[in-house]
C-alpha cells in the first residue's frame, strides 16, 4: 500500500494533468475560505466557553471581586503557553501576516495555524480588553500560506491565497462576505482584477457558508436600521467625523505611547506583571472594558446605555444623562489604555473590535449630547457611524469602514453619512499619523507592502541573494607585481576590492587603470596598491533597502558596488544581476 507521501505525489501529478492552474486556484481558494472560516469559529466557540466558565452561577455572585483577578490569571496562562509550550514568538496577527508578505513571500511559519486559536480565547475570555478578529486572520492567512506550500504554488498565488483566507475568516466572522473582500483588499493591497477576485469571491462565500452552517443567523451585530437619513443632520455628523479624527489619533498615539513604555522593560515577564496589575485594576474600575465588549455595542445600539453600563460597580442616575455620558466618555478613553495594555503584557488579540467598541461609544455620546442640548438625532445612527469612522482612522481602511457597517446592519441607507464621516475622520488622521498600527513598524523599516506595484516587487528582493563574492581580494601594502600574480591572473573579474587586516573595505582598483602598467615589470616591486586604489563611486550598507540600492546605482553610474556589513566587506553586487533579479521578481509577481 502506498505510503502517504507517494499518493499525495500521485494526486500533484494528476492535478497537472487534469486541471488548470486558475481552476486549481479557484478550489484552494474555496478551501482557504473554508478552513478560515472553521478557525474563526473554534477562536469564538473557545472564547465562549471561557467566558461561560467565568460567569457560572457559582461565580457570579463574586464577580465584581474578580474582575480584577482573572485577566491577570488569563496572561500568566497566555505566558506560559508562548514561552513552555509554543516556545516561538506569535506576535500581532495582522502586523506579522503583512511582514510575511512583504519580507518572507508569504511564507508563514506553520506553528501560526494554532498559536493564536489556543491563547487568543484564553486573554479574551479571561477579560483581555483586545478583539479575536486579528488572530482569526492570522490563524486564516498561515492556513492559507502553508495550503500553498504544500501544493507547491508560486509566491503570487501564495499571497493571493493569504488575502483569500483574510477575507474568509472576517466574512466568517461578521457574515459580511462584501467587506471581508475589501477588507483583504485594502490591508494587503492586493490587486482587485479579475484573477484575483473570483478566489476572493469564493474564499469569502465560503467563510460565511461555513458561519450560517454552524450558527445559523445569529451574528454579533444583530442590529437592523430602524431610522433614516436627514440631510438637516450633516453638520453634525461633519462634527461626528472631527470626533472620531481626533479619538483615531488619540488611539494611536496612546498605542504608540503604551507600548514604547513597556519596550523599555527587556524582561517578558516584567512587562507581564505590570501589564497584567495595571488591566486588572482597570477592569476592577470600569468592568465594561472586560473582553471585547460586544455587549457595549449591541445595548448602544437598542438605546439601552443601563444594560451597556450595567457592570458598573456605582450607584448611577440613568435618567442623568451627563452621568451616562460621563462614563461612556470613560469607556471610550480607556478601551484604548486597557487593549494596548493588555497587548503589551503579552495577551494575543486584535485591535479590529477595540475600534467598534470605542466608536461606538463615542458616536452614542455625541447623540446623546445633541439630544440633550435641543436636537433631534438618531442615537442609534450615530453609534453606527461612530463605529466606521474610528475604524476608518485607527485601521487606515476607509472603504472597509463604510461597507462593514453597512453590510452588517442592512444599514445601507447611511452610505452618504457613513462616507462623509469616514473621510472626515481618515483625512485628519492620516494628516497626524502617517501609519496605521498594523503598519507604523513595517513602514519605518521600508517593508510596507502597498499599491505601488514597483516598490512592492523591490521590497519583496532580497540583498543576500544578490551579493557575488568571487571577487579577488588584495591589500594596501601589496605589490603590483604581486597583485597581477596572485589577483589578476586568477580572476575572471575586472575589479578587485582593497581590505586592511580587519576586512574592513578600503577602496577599489580596477584592471582598467592598472592596464598601461601591466608590461613596466620595473614597477612591479616598488609600486603598491595603496598609491594604485580609489574610492568606490558608492558603498551600500547590507541593511539598505533595494529602491536605496537602485538610487546608489543610478546616482553613482557604476555597474558594480561594493557591500558593508558591520563595516566589513562581504561582496559586490552588479546593476545586471539587480536588475536581472528585479525582472524575475516581476514577472513572478505579475504572470
Amino acid at each position: 500500500m502506498p505510503n502517504t507521501k507517494t499518493l499525495f505525489k500521485k494526486i500533484l501529478i494528476w492535478r497537472y494533468k487534469n486541471i488548470s492552474e486558475r481552476q486549481f486556484i479557484y478550489i484552494l481558494s474555496i478551501l482557504v475560505g473554508f478552513l478560515a472560516g472553521i478557525g474563526t469559529l473554534i477562536l469564538k466557540n473557545l472564547t465562549y466557553f471561557f467566558q461561560y466558565i467565568l460567569e457560572g452561577k457559582f461565580i457570579k455572585d463574586i464577580h465584581y471581586s474578580l474582575y480584577f483577578i482573572f485577566p491577570i490569571i488569563g496572561l500568566f496562562l497566555v505566558y506560559y503557553i508562548k514561552n513552555k509550550i509554543i516556545k516561538k514568538e506569535i506576535g500581532h496577527g495582522i502586523s506579522t501576516t503583512l511582514h510575511a508578505i512583504s519580507k518572507r513571500s508569504g511564507i508563514i511559519e506553520q506553528y501560526k495555524m494554532y498559536a493564536s486559536l489556543i491563547t487568543a480565547p484564553i486573554t479574551v475570555g479571561f477579560g483581555g480588553s483586545v478583539g479575536l478578529q486579528g488572530p482569526s486572520v492570522s490563524t486564516g492567512a498561515a492556513l492559507g500560506s502553508g495550503i500553498a506550500q504544500l501544493f507547491h504554488m508560486n509566491t503570487k498565488t501564495r499571497m493571493l491565497l493569504i488575502g483569500c483566507a483574510t477575507a474568509g475568516a472576517v466574512s466568517s466572522m461578521f457574515k459580511a462576505p462584501v467587506a471581508a473582500i475589501i477588507f483583504a483588499v485594502e490591508i494587503f493591497s492586493l490587486d482587485l482584477a479579475f484573477a484575483s477576485l473570483v478566489p476572493l469571491l469564493l474564499a469569502s462565500v465560503s467563510g460565511v457558508i461555513v458561519s450560517y452552517f454552524f450558527l445559523g443567523k445569529d451574528v454579533l451585530l444583530g442590529f437592523k436600521l430602524q431610522d433614516d437619513f436627514l440631510i438637516n443632520d450633516i453638520f453634525f455628523y461633519i462634527l461626528l467625523g472631527l470626533g472620531t479624527g481626533i479619538a483615531s489619533v488619540y488611539f494611536s498615539k496612546i498605542y504608540f505611547k503604551i507600548t514604547h513604555f513597556f519596550n523599555r522593560f527587556k524582561s517578558d515577564f516584567h512587562k507581564l506583571i505590570i501589564g497584567a496589575f495595571a488591566i486588572g485594576f482597570m477592569l476592577y474600575l470600569i468592568p465594561p472594558l472586560y473582553g471585547e465588549g460586544y455587549n457595549i455595542i449591541n445595548s448602544l445600539l437598542e438605546h439601552n446605555a443601563q444594560e451597556a453600563l450595567s457592570d458598573l460597580p456605582y450607584e448611577i442616575d440613568f435618567n442623568n444623562v451627563w452621568i451616562v455620558v460621563l462614563f461612556l466618555l470613560l469607556i471610550t478613553v480607556f478601551k484604548a489604555i486597557a487593549m494596548t495594555t493588555t497587548f503589551a503584557a503579552g495577551g494575543v488579540g486584535g485591535i479590529f473590535i477595540p475600534t467598534l467598541v470605542m466608536g461606538s461609544a463615542l458616536g452614542n455620546v455625541f447623540a446623546k449630547i445633541i439630544n440633550e442640548l435641543g436636537g433631534q438625532v438618531s442615537e442609534s445612527n450615530f453609534t453606527l457611524i461612530g463605529m466606521s469612522g474610528l475604524m476608518a482612522g485607527v485601521l487606515h481602511a476607509p472603504l472597509t469602514a463604510i461597507f462593514l457597517i453597512a453590510e452588517i446592519t442592512g444599514g445601507y441607507d447611511l452610505f452618504v453619512p457613513l462616507m462623509l464621516v469616514v473621510a472626515i475622520s481618515f483625512a485628519l488622521t492620516k494628516y497626524f499619523v502617517s501609519n496605521s498600527i498594523y503598519t507604523i513598524e513595517l513602514a519605518k523599516r521600508g517593508e510596507l507592502i502597498t499599491h505601488n506595484k514597483d516598490k512592492n516587487v523591490m521590497m519583496m528582493m532580497r540583498i543576500d541573494k544578490l551579493i557575488e563574492k568571487n571577487f579577488k581580494i588584495i591589500h594596501p601594502e601589496m605589490t603590483l607585481g604581486k597583485m597581477l600574480k596572485e589577483a589578476v591572473a586568477k580572476s575572471s573579474r575586472n575589479i578587485f576590492p582593497v581590505l586592511d587586516n580587519e576586512h574592513r573595505f578600503l577602496g577599489i582598483v580596477l584592471l582598467d587603470d592598472i592596464r598601461p602598467l601591466m608590461f613596466e615589470q620595473e614597477m612591479y616591486d616598488t609600486l603598491t596598491i595603496q598609491v594604485l586604489m580609489k574610492s568606490a563611486p558608492a558603498i551600500i550598507f547590507h541593511d539598505d533597502s533595494i529602491e536605496k540600492v537602485m538610487q546608489k546605482f543610478k546616482e553613482s553610474g557604476a555597474w558594480n558596488l561594493p557591500v558593508i556589513k558591520n563595516k566589513k566587506y562581504i561582496g559586490f553586487i552588479s546593476k545586471s544581476k539587480l536588475l536581472s533579479a528585479y525582472r524575475t521578481k516581476l514577472i513572478e509577481l505579475t504572470v
